[in-house]
């Protein structure tokens, strides 16, 4: 800013509006940049999926009957077996889950996989791949019940 032979300020030059500009505007786009995505990380999300699997398998073995969960490319639920038909457990953590926005499962045999935990800690083995834009996180549910999650 520039002051003349009288002591009064002329404002500040172009050069200078035009650096500070710059500044605000380099860190304004590394806050951008730093911001995390609000949907979370899609690792994050199957080691969620993952735990609610182990936590329904636990299940199973303490009350001794059999709980199955149900992949859909939109989401997943778990459901427990009541006058020989499946119905969904309706209570925390085992309510219907939809995946995030952006967010979809692959799985193996199509439209809708049904994983079976028997009383035993025993499970129909399944591999469900969680897919968003060009990250993929695999989750493989063995037969022994063990529940992997790969990156």
């Amino acid at each position: 800013m520039r002051i003349s032979a009288t002591g009064r300020t002329r404002g500040f030059t172009l050069v200078e509006l035009l650096i500070v500009l710059t500044i605000l505007g380099l860190m304004s786009a590394a806050v951008v940049i730093a911001m995390p995505d609000p949907r979370g990380s899609l690792t994050a999300e199957a080691e969620r999926f993952a735990a609610r699997a182990a936590a329904a398998r636990d299940l199973a073995i303490v009350d001794a009957e059999a709980l199955s969960m149900r992949v859909t490319p939109a989401g997943y639920g778990f459901d427990r077996r009541e006058d020989s038909q499946w119905r969904p457990l309706n209570r925390e953590p085992f309510v219907d889950h939809v995946w995030p926005e952006g967010t979809r499962a692959v799985l193996g045999n199509g439209e809708t996989t049904r994983i079976l935990f028997d009383p035993t800690g025993l499970a129909d083995p399944a591999r469900v791949t969680l897919v968003r834009g060009d990250e993929q996180v695999v989750v493989e549910i063995g037969v022994d019940g063990e529940i992997d999650v790969e990156a």
